[in-house]
């Protein structure tokens, strides 16, 4: 049996369980996967040509 798990979710999980336990969390559990989200799109779209 394999399971399969992508970082989106899992990643959103653990972010609600944080968030649940200590509400002050949420203004860097934000900022931080807004970033990620940032960096990743503009590296897999191809934004950045380093050569």
């Amino acid at each position: 049996m394999n399971i399969y798990l992508s970082f989106g979710p899992l990643a959103s999980l653990i972010a609600g369980i944080l968030i649940l336990l200590v509400p002050r969390l949420l203004n860097y559990i934000v900022a931080v996967y807004l970033i990620l989200i940032g960096l990743a799109g503009l590296f897999s779209s191809g934004a950045f040509h380093m050569h």
